[in-house]
């Protein structure tokens, strides 16, 4: 019985993740993409401590540690490096 509860689980919290992304989408066209490391390298300045960059749905998705030291999982237009919010939330102040 325990054993169904963990998968029960586990399944809510993985669907959870994956409808957080499919909320995300940037439009701009690859050849108006700026290069991954320049992100990287314009959060590092700004105190990010980032771990990976991967491209998800249109968007640079970046995992790492924001300013504040948080962990962080964020999503940026290619071309304008500008955050991009899942539908439905609010942007971060």
């Amino acid at each position: 019985m325990k054993r169904h509860l963990l998968i029960a689980s586990l399944a809510v919290v993985t669907a959870g993740t994956a409808q957080a992304h499919g909320d995300v989408k940037c439009s701009t066209p690859k050849a108006e993409w700026r290069g991954q490391m320049e992100l990287q390298a314009k959060l590092v300045a700004e105190g990010w401590k980032v771990r990976k960059v991967k491209v998800e749905n249109g968007c640079y998705e970046v995992y790492g540690f924001d300013p504040k030291g948080q962990k962080a999982e964020a999503f940026f237009d290619p071309k304008s490096f500008e955050p991009v919010q899942p539908a439905g939330q609010a942007a971060a102040k």
